[in-house]
């Protein structure tokens, strides 16, 4: 790889574990860029060359100086929810900030991560904020490169493993966005597509969408979970007006929500590939997801399930 040091702006989440993993395999000295040292993210550091950096990134100043020597800079800092406020200065004031942090730094390359269904003019916050966040990058004169990935699934994920959750806990699942057509994609791919980005010169100002092989409604993917984890559940769509309440209801509750009034906006448009995936630039194609989740959600069901079964004939 031509870059020998590369930053990565939210480098310590989901996505970002996957893709520190996949570069530091590519021997590159690789600094995670985080808001704080987070407990249990330590062992990113332990990858070779690799060092985890808390930073204050509202703070352009330390934005800037923490660039600073590198070659190459990742930026890929989300949120799912919360206010308008929130998403834009996650999803747009710190692009901001890494470009022109990058200017400052004479840091030519970047790849950004943004979202499939980024838009504008969407219906959503998530949305919006995510397509002005693009359009500041395809401004900055800078040679980038935009992932959009479609809703990412793999080992440790937010996605699939809640909704595998629910079906242990609940008889039924209520569903916002039950028709809603999905092509999701494996985190591992999303993290190659970074390193071929970084490696191909032929990616530069090009905005690639990530997608899998196939569509799904939402429906049909809880449905599928529910199965391969041993709890088939009746699944009842909720329309609009209720899902919007049942959102609302759900931000009351103390922590994270499950599901927020902007991500039942979200789901009022499908999460679906406009074009193929770009196989061609990247070097490989994507990975089917009944090849990937049964070995993270139907593996830990079966150990389960053989434990209490040792557990019912007295075995230990």
């Amino acid at each position: 790889m031509k870059q020998q040091r590369i930053a990565v702006i939210g480098g310590s989440g989901f996505i970002g574990t996957y893709i520190a993993e996949h570069l530091a395999r590519e021997d590159v000295e690789l600094t995670l860029a985080t808001r704080w040292r987070e407990p249990g993210k330590a062992n990113l550091a332990l990858l070779p060359k690799t060092e985890l950096t808390p930073v204050d990134t509202t703070n352009q100043a330390a934005l800037t100086a923490l660039l600073a020597g590198h070659d190459a800079v990742v930026s890929m800092v989300g949120i799912l929810h919360g206010s308008r406020r929130a998403f834009e200065s996650a999803h747009v004031e710190l692009v901001d900030r890494i470009v022109t942090a990058c200017r400052a730094n004479g840091i030519r390359r970047l790849v950004h991560i943004s979202a499939l269904g980024a838009d504008p003019e969407g219906p959503s916050h998530y949305q919006q904020s995510k397509g002005h966040g693009e359009q500041v990058i395809m401004a900055s004169g800078l040679d980038w490169t935009i992932l959009r990935p479609s809703v990412v699934f793999g080992r440790g994920d937010s996605f699939l493993t809640m909704f595998a959750k629910l079906a242990r806990q609940l008889p039924v699942l209520p569903l916002a966005g039950a028709k809603t057509r999905f092509q999701p994609v494996w985190v591992d791919d999303v993290a190659r597509a970074v390193v071929a980005c970084l490696e191909r010169d032929a990616t530069i100002e090009q905005c690639l969408e990530l997608a899998g092989p196939k569509v799904y409604t939402l429906a049909e993917l809880v449905d599928y979970v529910a199965h391969l984890t041993g709890h088939p559940r009746r699944i009842v769509g909720l329309p609009y007006p209720l899902a919007y309440l049942q959102a609302a209801l759900m931000e009351l509750a103390p922590g994270k929500p499950l599901m927020s009034r902007d991500n039942v906006r979200s789901l009022t448009v499908d999460n679906v590939a406009s074009r193929p995936f770009p196989s061609e630039l990247l070097g490989f194609t994507p990975t089917a997801l009944e090849a990937v989740v049964p070995g993270y959600l139907a593996g830990d069901e079966f150990n389960a399930t053989m434990s209490r079964y040792r557990h019912k004939v007295g075995l230990r």
